[in-house]
Order: C-alpha cells, then sequence, then structure tokens
C-alpha cells in the first residue's frame, strides 16, 4: 500500500493515484491480517458444525419458549434449505457484526495507530475517495463473510441431507435453483445489515487511533440495542434499532409465498445508518491532517 501512495509521479496533484489501484492494495491490505482471515474461516466452519451437530444430537432441538434461534434450529433438522439460513442468522447476533466491526476499526484507527493512515492523508488521494476505498474495504468483508457462511451451509446441508430436502416452513418443496435464489435474496439482506454496522465503525474509528476501543463501542451498541429491543415500553424507539428483527427478517424467505415487511424495514432502516455513519466518517476525515 505504501508503495502505491509514495510513488514520485502520484505527487503532483489530488486524486492522480487510479481507483483501481488504491482498491487492490486496500484488499491485499485487509486480506493479508491474519486475524481477517481467522475470523472468516471461524464464520465458514459455524455451518458445519451446526449440520454435524443437528445430524449427531438424539431427537431435535427445542423449539418452545420465545428464542427464535431455537425453532430455526429445530427446522434445520434434515432440511438443508434452513440450515445455511440458520446458521446466519445465529451468527448475526455477534460473530458478523464483529467481523464488520473488526474491519472498520482496522481501516482507519488501525492505520492511525500504526502510522500508515498519514500517508493516505498527504498523499494525492482526496478524503471522499480515502472515504470510499476503506468502505470498499469493509463491505467486501461482509460481503467474504457472508457468502462464505452460504457456500459452506448449502455444501453441508446437501451432503447431509441431499437435494430432495429443500423445503420451506410451510411445507413446499423447493427445486435446488429457487433455494438459492432465497438463500442469496436472504444473504444480500444481511449484507446490507453488515454494511451499516461497518458505516458505524468506520465513523466511530475516524475519531480514535484505538481499534480495540472501536470495536468494543459497537459491540456494546449491538448488545444495547438488542436489550432495549425486548422492552416493550419502548415500542416507540423500536422502527429506530438496527438490530430489530434480525433474528426475525431473514425467516421470511422460509415462507411461502415469502414474506417481504420485515426484509423492507430492515433494509431502509440500514440504508439510513449507512448514509448517517459515512456522513460523520467523511466530516470527521475532511478535518484531520494525520
Amino acid at each position: 500500500m505504501t508503495a502505491v501512495l509514495e510513488a514520485p509521479a502520484a505527487r503532483t496533484g489530488h486524486d492522480t493515484v487510479p481507483l483501481t489501484r488504491l482498491l487492490a492494495a486496500e484488499l491485499r491490505w485487509i486480506f493479508r491480517r491474519p486475524r481477517t482471515l481467522a475470523v472468516l474461516g471461524l464464520l465458514a466452519l459455524i455451518p458445519v458444525v451446526i449440520g454435524i451437530g443437528l445430524t449427531l444430537v438424539s431427537g431435535t432441538p427445542d423449539a418452545g419458549g420465545p428464542n427464535p434461534d431455537g425453532a430455526l434450529l429445530a427446522s434445520a433438522v434434515n432440511n438443508a434449505f434452513v440450515l445455511p439460513i440458520a446458521a446466519i442468522v445465529m451468527s448475526l447476533a455477534l460473530l458478523l457484526p464483529l467481523a464488520s466491526a473488526m474491519a472498520g476499526a482496522d481501516a482507519i484507527a488501525g492505520e492511525t495507530s500504526h502510522g500508515t493512515l498519514r500517508g493516505w492523508l498527504i498523499a494525492p488521494v482526496g478524503r471522499g475517495r480515502l472515504l470510499a476505498v476503506k468502505a470498499f474495504g469493509v463491505a467486501t468483508v461482509s460481503v467474504v463473510s457472508v457468502l462464505a457462511m452460504c457456500v459452506t451451509g448449502v455444501v453441508t446441508g446437501l451432503i447431509i441431507n441431499g437435494t430432495d430436502s429443500l423445503f420451506t416452513l410451510s411445507g413446499t418443496t423447493l427445486s435446488l435453483g429457487g433455494a438459492l435464489a432465497r438463500i442469496l435474496l436472504m444473504a444480500g439482506w444481511v449484507v446490507l445489515q453488515l454494511w451499516a454496522v461497518g458505516a458505524v465503525a468506520l465513523a466511530i474509528s475516524s475519531w480514535t487511533e484505538h481499534p480495540m476501543l472501536v470495536v468494543a463501542s459497537v459491540l456494546a451498541g449491538d448488545i444495547v440495542f438488542t436489550i432495549l429491543g425486548f422492552l416493550t415500553s419502548l415500542d416507540w424507539l423500536h422502527p429506530f434499532l438496527l438490530t430489530q428483527n434480525w433474528s426475525l427478517a431473514p425467516a421470511e424467505v422460509l415462507q411461502d409465498p415469502m414474506g417481504t415487511q420485515m426484509l423492507g424495514e430492515g433494509a431502509l432502516r440500514a440504508a439510513c445508518y449507512i448514509v448517517i455513519g459515512l456522513s460523520l466518517a467523511y466530516a470527521r476525515l475532511s478535518t484531520r491532517d494525520g
């Protein structure tokens, strides 16, 4: 990355470094971090572990009580369609936001702590382009995280249960193409939620040089939002909570006909968080000099 930014010919004006070159350098920087690879590997293993566990456990998981994760796990038994969705919904409670928070923390605060962000700030790269490159890196981590879980979840489900185990919670059987389309729709919705988490992480990251503070702040906000979502006395606040219906909205793709209300509301809410988060990050980056 440093070689890209310090090329002598690139110091003659603003935004003279090709955008594709910056994006490629950012991706190399991200996927060379051992912690990034470790988190992605862990996420990819989760559907495999769940699939194997469901085949070995005697009986089915308890679907009773108010816990929607337990109901999804119970539905994932002998169902290759539900397995990847159940694994992603369970990971959306903590591990998937952790991946996006870590990427956002490393993007700005991490580079500030290592002194490499100053190279970006003094190089001929506009602050808007800098933020766009960092946001692209965070978004890529989110996409790879979810796709890794989708791939391992689908493969595990098909190996264990076969292609004749693709059916909705309404009892209708899906073709392989139809099941994959619904899984990709759910994955896209989850990625959008993670982009919102990443945007918040970038906003916090632009104000500090301590990456762990960013990660702790984002995860603390996740926990607080989840707790607030359980309080019926704060119903008026629930539509503004990013985590609202995270455990319920993805399950809409499991119904036939497929629901769209919670998916649509969640997508709109995430888009608002993305705009606000990136706006705050840009406002901070445009005023800092190192």
